[in-house]
């Protein structure tokens, strides 16, 4: 028997007590005498071995976010002093133990301790104070950043607000501003306007995104619009602004593509072009994202790819078909440089630094191109390490959001399995072997990055896309060999004005991207789920995915088998009975007849982010509830809340009711039960409540934890 037949058998184990283990039947040349070990021993062998290897550093990208998870859920800021004397503590430590085998594990705890100073450092350079209450004026301001450019508005980001008419002057380093199409604008442009600037609001729900936060690292203080039709250019930025030119070329390969194409294919492909995604309805965001498409529209590691991998294979035949150059020069190299070029070109008209997936693909590229002029290998852990280690030096914040969360992920996994051994492939194969080579490369491509991907984007986005695989089979043959390629050929022909053509195969392959996502996503109905995780979720997967980074053989698919029980266990979060919205009258109420608003009104942001969320629909009431003139009841076989709209209302409602909810400031004197108060939701934000029967009381969370950290808005 192969790996099991024994050659030598003890016939006395008494007369031969010393005998040696018995030997594998068959041993190949140069192989070992396998020992037995249990499962411990062989896990602990692996991880040896991985140290041997030196691929502790692939963990240095972790520590750090770990640091940075650290920091952001302090309760209070840390002094700057204690930050300092942490960083004075490790460097004394990285001294004591430089010429020891503790060096790596001292690096390690650097790395974490460099993740906990990160965002106070940025906050420092580029972060803002929070605009604190509502400010109205005219004011003149420098347009920094086109965000985002429809036929009905634009959002820009504006630095400098100055106010022109004796207004009250505003504190913030920059603002987010919704403004009319016309006229045209640039970054460095001077604009004068009516504004309406409004505090960057808070989470909608309890582990949402964070716009205060976000806002603050971005140096955004605060939201705004437009009012009274005042808006005008003062004066127009220099041409010598190296941004100004590239948002100017932005904006007119944008124009070019929408004047060959109309609705899905010129929005999308504007997204994959420019990195504009604005004009994206929601039915195509929702199609897309059913289907498992949903990336194929955000500039990534896919698009620039295709597109410097392209410009590589390109400029390499192109010279090895010139005997000249092909025996002179060094083409490879040169090849590897216009590729690096392409994906730095392609990863500015995405939207730069900003853009966090084509940044980290940009990085990568740029290591696998320098790998290739040096002459090493290119696809390596270290590699993904060190684009990691870049992101997250530059944009810290970004760690948080689910686009470098989605884009690290899959490219740790792909980088892995791409590590793990396996068959030389065949060396004589015909067409329909290509074929079916890459359709199998590309399904089981697919297969590992939705795997690694499912729980960040489970979180996120609160649903999943169950027959992703196949919607990429069908798809990214189109995406790979039509729209990227015409889409390249187009930017290039913008220049003597023959786009036309390029760009109109390009739309179509976007339109047959479109039906194809339209045919999964229609054999995905009823089979996508929502599920609701906690941030512990996100904990147990970086873990998971640091082990997987780590350990360089089979044993590092432990870490996401072990991942996959703490899940179910510990993963997963409740819907709640109560959600209360902290800026509108918005309270919705789960009963027997499903989720239905005791205040407020369906369409309002925040009861459309709820149903959203919890893909269930808010009804516009709910059964057994009563209002009048001071307020409203509604009752459950469970409980009672009461919604005060006059101060009348307590003398009759406090204490006979499990909760009572005004957005006036509660009395004193009102006991007996839990009391939610307008002061309460401005510290506090959303609140979501469930039901402890146990507790005969309300479990509360707040959408903002505390108002001691820079990012919250504190009431004034």
């Amino acid at each position: 028997m192969q790996g099991a037949e024994i050659l030598d058998r003890a016939a006395d184990a008494a007369a031969a007590p010393e005998r040696p283990p018995p030997l594998p039947a068959r041993l190949r040349p140069g192989q070992r005498i396998p020992e037995k070990r249990n499962v411990a021993a062989t896990i602990m062998a692996a991880v040896d071995n991985a140290i041997a290897g030196r691929r502790l550093f692939v963990l240095l990208p972790f520590a750090m976010i770990a640091g940075l998870i650290v920091y952001a859920q302090l309760p209070v800021e840390p002094h700057a002093w204690a930050l300092a004397g942490g960083a004075v503590a490790i460097i004394v430590l990285l001294i004591l133990v430089r010429n020891s085998a503790a060096l790596p594990l001292a690096t390690l705890a650097a790395a974490f301790w460099i993740g906990v100073c990160l965002l106070p450092i940025h906050g420092h350079w580029f972060g803002t104070s929070m605009l604190a209450r509502p400010a109205y004026g005219a004011f003149e301001a420098r347009v920094e950043e086109i965000v985002s450019a429809t036929a009905e508005a634009r959002r820009i980001v504006v630095s400098g607000l100055t106010p022109t008419a004796g207004d009250r002057p505003v504190t913030i380093a920059r603002a987010r501003l919704v403004v009319p199409p016309e006229p045209p604008l640039a970054p460095g442009d001077i604009i004068r306007a009516t504004l309406r600037l409004a505090p960057v609001p808070g989470p909608i729900l309890p582990g949402a995104y964070d716009g205060q936060f976000h806002s603050y690292f971005a140096g955004v203080g605060a939201y705004g619009t437009v009012t009274g039709g005042n808006f005008e250019l003062v004066s127009a930025g220099s041409n010598l602004d190296i941004t100004r030119g590239i948002e100017t070329t932005r904006m007119a390969i944008g124009a070019r593509i929408d004047a060959v194409l109309d609705d899905d294919a010129a929005a999308i492909g504007r997204a994959m072009v420019m990195g504009d995604q604005s004009a994206i309805t929601d039915e195509t965001r929702e199609v897309m994202a059913a289907s498992g498409l949903a990336h194929i529209y955000s500039i990534s590691g896919l698009h620039l790819s295709i597109v410097a991998g392209g410009m590589f294979w390109l400029m390499r035949w192109a010279l090895a078909a010139i005997p000249a150059a092909a025996t002179r020069w060094p083409v490879k190299k040169i090849a590897a440089v216009t590729g690096l070029l392409a994906a730095a070109g392609y990863m500015m008209l995405a939207g730069g630094i900003a853009n966090v997936p084509a940044l980290r693909s940009a990085i990568m590229l740029g290591l696998i191109f320098g790998a290739v002029l040096a002459g090493r290998r290119a696809l390596t852990m270290r590699n993904v390490a060190i684009a990691a280690l870049a992101i997250i030096v530059i944009d810290p914040a970004s760690v948080f959001r689910a686009s470098f969360q989605l884009s690290f992920a899959a490219v740790v996994a792909l980088i892995g399995i791409y590590e793990m051994p396996r068959g030389a492939p065949t060396e004589q194969r015909n067409w329909g072997q290509r074929l079916w080579a890459t359709i199998w490369a590309t399904a089981v491509t697919s297969f590992i990055a939705g795997g690694a991907t499912l729980l960040f984007s489970a979180y996120h986005f609160q649903q999943t896309a169950p027959l992703g695989v196949v919607g990429n089979v069908l798809v990214l043959p189109v995406v790979s060999l039509i729209i990227m390629p015409f889409a390249v050929l187009s930017v290039l022909a913008m220049p003597f004005g023959i786009e036309a053509p390029f760009v109109s195969i390009m739309g179509w392959g976007i339109d047959r991207m479109v039906d194809g996502a339209e045919l999964v996503a229609g054999w995905s109905a009823g089979l996508t789920g929502n599920p609701l995780l906690t941030g512990v979720a996100l904990i147990i997967g970086l873990v998971a995915l640091a082990w997987f980074a780590f350990i360089n053989n089979w044993w590092r698919l432990l870490g996401p088998g072990m991942a996959l029980p703490l899940l179910l266990l510990f993963g997963f979060d409740q819907r709640p009975d109560l959600l209360i919205a902290d800026t509108t009258q918005a309270v919705a109420l789960r009963s027997a007849d499903g989720v239905g608003l005791v205040t407020g009104q369906t369409g309002s942001f925040a009861v459309d982010a709820w149903s959203e969320h919890y893909q269930e629909v808010i009804a516009s009431t709910v059964s057994s509830l009563h209002c009048d003139g001071l307020g409203c009841i509604a009752k459950t076989p469970q409980f009672s809340i009461a919604a005060v709209k006059n101060a009348a209302a307590f003398a009759e409602d406090c204490g006979l009711h499990d909760l009572l909810i005004a957005r006036i400031r509660a009395p004193t004197t009102c006991h007996g039960g839990q009391i939610i108060d307008v002061d309460d939701l401005a510290a506090g934000g959303v609140h979501w409540l469930r039901w402890n029967a146990a507790a005969a009381r309300f479990d509360i969370r707040t959408a903002i934890p505390n108002l001691t950290r820079p990012w919250r808005v504190v009431p004034p």
